[in-house]
């Protein structure tokens, strides 16, 4: 019986993330798991919705989610594992990855940790420790 069945990989894009994609395709690969990674692009606010409707907006934002796409699909290919991705535009990323989860029955979720400390971590807040604290799905943390 295989511990985890369906593994989420979040990624924001960044060389940090390349580092979880890595892990989770390779621990997928290693478990026969069905794979699935996110992106959460461009979070605004409700109060801000105009630069929604901007022209080219759209367009960036797909661009952008592709960007962040691009190096899960390309692992995923390498290693010979089959996966699926998806991406949400605005929200909180945290909120995002995990309706994801549940949504899909991700029973792993792996994802990055930019590991920002002191007052960059009040004032930006952190995605993960968020994550962990309101997850019930266990959560593999990529520093």
């Amino acid at each position: 019986m295989t511990l985890y069945r369906h593994i989420l990989i979040a990624t924001d894009g960044s060389e940090l993330s390349g580092r979880a994609i890595r892990h989770g395709v390779s621990l997928a690969k290693a478990l026969h798991a069905r794979l699935t990674a996110i992106a959460v692009i461009a979070p605004y606010t409700p109060e801000n919705t105009a630069i929604a409707s901007l022209r080219g907006f759209s367009a960036a934002v797909r661009k952008e989610a592709w960007h962040a796409l691009a190096s899960f699909n390309a692992e995923a290919r390498t290693q010979g594992v089959m996966a699926s991705a998806t991406s949400v535009v605005g929200g909180e990323p945290w909120k995002a990855i995990l309706r994801t989860a549940r949504s899909r029955k991700c029973d792993l979720i792996v994802m990055a940790s930019h590991g920002r400390s002191g007052i960059a971590g009040v004032l930006l807040g952190s995605e993960t420790a968020k994550l962990l604290t309101h997850s019930t799905i266990p959560v593999l943390i990529c520093r």
